[in-house]
């Protein structure tokens, strides 16, 4: 009896390890979750990044979207071995700012969270140039100032 109930319990292993490492792999596909927020300033992008360190994290932006991949590892508890591995390890998201959003990536920052998100900090840039507005008696004011610099 004690083979066949080692033989169950072997089986029941492979059974979980099989459905734990499936299911790692159903949350790899899934892109992460995340939010888009705007001020007048920024685009600010909030990704959920569990389980992973600064250096887990590569964040780009091409073309219109932030992009953010999380390898994260799993860590050894000594005294417990693995039975059911249901953590996906590498995890992508991308984000599509606005269509007519205008930004400067290169100012772009990202910031990860003790609470498991990532932060990423999209500034605007300027659509034009404010263009200062003068009466006209103050424009023949500076006119006078001009020519009396140039005597």
């Amino acid at each position: 009896m004690t083979g066949f109930k080692e033989f169950g319990k072997s089986a029941a292993n492979a059974v979980l390890e099989r459905v734990g490492r499936g299911v790692g792999k159903v949350q790899e596909r899934r892109p992460l979750s995340y939010d888009v927020l705007e001020s007048e300033d920024a685009y600010l992008v909030v990704f959920d990044a569990p389980g992973v360190t600064r250096s887990d994290v590569q964040v780009r932006y091409v073309e219109g979207e932030v992009q953010v991949r999380l390898d994260r590892f799993r860590d050894f508890h000594e005294g417990f071995e693995m039975r059911f591995p249901g953590r996906g390890l590498s995890l992508d998201g991308r984000a599509r700012l606005p269509p007519d959003a205008h930004v400067d990536a290169d100012g772009a920052s990202a910031t990860l969270t003790d609470n498991g998100t990532l932060s990423v900090e999209v500034p605007k840039r300027a659509h034009g140039t404010d263009v200062a507005v003068h009466t006209e008696a103050e424009a023949d004011e500076g006119d006078d100032e001009t020519d009396a610099d140039a005597e």
